[in-house]
């Protein structure tokens, strides 16, 4: 008869030892599943893909693990997620990206889909090619409309010779492309609350000198993480090309990055007299540009604020403004740059506190060669 808890036991100190000590597929600390079929500590959320594909998981605390399962995890003392990552984890491309405890359940589920399932990283050579390593994708994605809240279908065409990606308002290609994207300063980011699809994304990317979004769709899973990979494998062609001595560990952070706050505010005018106006709001570290539109699915930027240091001027602190009307909101702050105050309110104490910590976040990083220029950029808007 099994020993309930001396094979408990087993599994609680095999899951403290380092390599194991955190989700084997998006790192989230204290693990409590266990795949006695790949050898693999997982995290609840994990553990739900790794249940669709039969690998097999049991909790290790809840579960009862029977004398054979244990002696899986002998295997799993000789394994674990360090040995199984050196195997399923080979050939993972510099751009592939890795999700994290917090992604969207979309990139979680196709990183372990691609891993376990379809084998994409084990170093064999795959033909047809995988979509994302062939420097050319095309299809169908459902993109929302400029002035309406409708979806209609449209083909998108991603060029990594070009650096462009590309759409067209017809399937009919005679008229050429209604947009041409450059990848120079594009981001793709997954926002499936926000667009209200769980395949959602968004593009950003610049038109002249303002900051335009393009939200897109498609009703599977594997097609929209495919579309972002090769999103990503194409940005990644282009900052080797644009920095040439630039290491991975310095270009794949600038690859696509997600924004660091998001949310409504309230705003008022440069005179701080004028009626307040709720205004959505996207902070991206990244650029140092606080981005504020009139909706949350808006295509094109009202405006945007470069964030520098406290050392040239800038700064962020909490306020009560004295000659506001017409807001609604009662927590407020402002924005110090050097060429003008911004005042903003927030609906509640939490999301005054979220904003003030963002904001100091970027204004304690120091400012690069680009910072300065892009400040320049802005100061002649």
């Amino acid at each position: 008869m099994a020993n309930r808890e001396r094979n408990k036991k087993i599994l609680l100190e095999l899951v403290k030892q380092p390599h194991n000590s955190r989700c084997a597929d998006c790192g989230a600390p204290e693990p409590d599943w266990a795949s006695y079929k790949l050898g693999i500590f997982v995290c609840l959320n994990c553990s739900g893909v790794h249940r669709s594909l039969s690998s097999h998981v049991k909790s290790i605390r809840l579960d009862f693990w029977e004398d054979k399962l244990v002696e899986w995890g002998k295997f799993m003392k000789s394994n674990g997620n360090a040995s199984a990552q050196v195997y399923y984890e080979t050939a993972v491309p510099p751009y592939y990206y890795r999700p994290q405890q917090q992604d969207c359940n979309v990139l979680r589920e196709q990183w372990i889909h691609a891993k376990y399932e379809r084998r994409e990283f084990i170093g064999e050579t795959k033909y047809p090619p995988l979509p994302y390593t062939t420097g050319f994708y095309e299809g169908m994605l459902w993109k929302k409309g400029k002035e309406s809240t409708q979806f209609l279908k449209r083909k998108f065409v991603l060029s990594e010779r070009e650096f462009t990606l590309s759409y067209y308002n017809k399937e009919d290609e005679s008229k050429g492309p209604k947009a041409v994207i450059s990848i120079k300063d594009l981001n793709a980011t997954f926002q499936p609350e926000k667009i209200g699809h769980p395949h959602g994304l968004q593009i950003t990317y610049q038109d002249g000198n303002r900051t335009r979004n393009l939200y897109v769709y498609h009703e599977t899973s594997q097609e929209i993480v495919t579309w972002y990979i090769a999103i990503r494998a194409a940005r990644y062609a282009y900052l080797k090309t644009a920095y040439p001595t630039g290491s991975d560990d310095e270009l794949v952070p600038m690859i696509t990055r997600n924004y660091l706050k998001e949310g409504y505010m309230e705003k008022t005018g440069p005179m701080q007299t004028e009626s307040f106006k709720k205004r959505w709001f996207i902070l991206d570290s990244q650029n140092r540009k606080l981005f504020y539109f009139k909706g949350q699915l808006d295509a094109e930027e009202l405006g945007a604020i470069f964030i520098g240091t406290e050392s040239k001027g800038y700064s962020v602190k909490e306020c009560v403004p004295t000659n506001a009307r017409g807001n609604k909101w009662k927590c407020g702050l402002t924005v110090e740059t050097p060429e003008r105050r911004f005042v903003f309110m927030c609906e509640q104490e939490r999301e005054q506190r979220e904003w003030l910590e963002a904001l100091k976040k970027v204004l304690s990083r120091p400012m690069s060669p680009q910072d300065y220029t892009t400040e320049v950029i802005m100061k002649r808007k």
